[in-house]
């Protein structure tokens, strides 16, 4: 009898210090651990991972927790611990799928190299590793034959890639976000078409109501054959080339590359840079206008104006120029529209 109750004082006192052991935050390692918990791994395998990278103290404690909550179902994915834990905690993460995601947020506008830097700023893709991938347009060759690249195909948005996600999966992911946005337009025109004409619209202005009106100049411009003097893909053409400076340059304009629409009539050979919604659609529906020309504001609102004779965009740019002028004497910042750099469309 009395061994009994010793033996049950035994068993009370290892299970409070069980319990007390499973309720202790822990934490082996430095900095972050990363733990990449493939679909199918048993739950004695995983109680050896998280040990073995410190996450848990012991492997017991973790089986211990398991059995304390068997009906919950372990998730597979990557995981990052950052902070101590207790093992009831990291159980809860993985039944939960609390998988660690980075978040690449690609704005309307944005173009390869854009693209291509931000994922090297996060540190999960090198930059020529994504160029190289975005070189390629097989992706999108069944909707767009002549797309040179995967360029105005990568949908603006925000996506949640892995450490294991590669470049290619990168361009599938947001090339697929396109033909979502592309078949909601319900649109029955040539894609690559529209789709370059969006990427200028989207880089010449920052504001929405504008657009249908941007579009139109250049339908007007291209109806009647003259060049569409679109300043960005001036800048474009220099960044294909390696050479862009951060402003444009008379080099820049007299460059003979394709892109250049100061020396080449028509649209480029594709896209400058990955419209969003509005800008398609100002693409495949321009306003109906007469205009031809505009220049930006003085005033730093981002908004232009517009004109259908030159005569009256040249007023509109000698305002542009003496707006300038005096606000810089006044020691302000030089207002330039969102988007778009300090030039008039001629």
């Amino acid at each position: 009898m009395k061994r009994l109750a010793v033996a049950l004082l035994l068993a009370v006192c290892l299970l409070g210090l069980a319990a007390f052991s499973l309720n202790q935050p822990y934490s082996g390692f430095q900095d972050e651990v990363f733990l990449d918990i493939r679909r199918g791994t048993g739950t004695v395998q995983l109680s050896g991972l998280l040990a073995g990278a410190g996450v848990v103290r012991y492997r017991w404690q973790f089986l211990a927790a398991r059995a304390l909550r068997p009906r919950a179902t372990l998730q597979a994915g990557e995981y990052r611990f950052r902070e101590p834990a207790t093992a009831l905690d990291v159980l809860d993460r993985i039944a939960r799928g609390d998988v660690f995601f980075y978040e690449l947020r690609v704005p309307e506008g944005n173009n390869i190299f854009d693209i291509a830097d931000s994922l090297d700023r996060l540190g999960l893709l090198p930059r020529d590793g994504f160029l190289e991938a975005a070189r390629d347009p097989s992706l999108i060759r069944d909707l767009a034959p002549e797309a040179p690249t995967l360029e105005g195909y990568l949908f603006p948005d925000t996506y949640r890639l892995t450490r294991q996600t590669t470049a290619a999966e990168v361009c599938r992911l947001m090339t697929t976000r396109f033909r979502e946005a592309w078949r909601s337009l319900g649109a029955d025109a040539p894609v690559h078409r529209a789709v370059t004409l969006a990427s200028l619209v989207e880089k010449e202005t920052g504001l929405s109501e504008e657009r249908p009106a941007i579009a139109s100049v250049f339908h007007n411009r291209l109806r009647i054959g003259m060049p569409l003097d679109c300043d960005p893909t001036t800048i474009y053409a220099a960044m294909l080339e390696e050479r862009y400076r951060g402003t444009i340059f008379r080099s820049d304009l007299l460059s003979r590359n394709r892109y250049n629409t100061y020396q080449h009539s028509g649209l480029p050979p594709g896209p400058i840079a990955n419209p969003g919604l509005e800008s398609l659609k100002a693409a495949l529906e321009p306003a109906d206008t007469p205009y031809l020309y505009f220049v930006a504001r003085p005033d730093g609102s981002g908004r232009h104006q517009f004109s259908s004779e030159l005569d009256a965009h040249n007023r509109a740019v000698r305002n542009y120029r003496r707006g300038i002028q005096e606000h810089n004497q006044a020691g302000g910042a030089r207002p330039v529209a969102e988007g778009k750099p300090a030039r008039a469309n001629r």
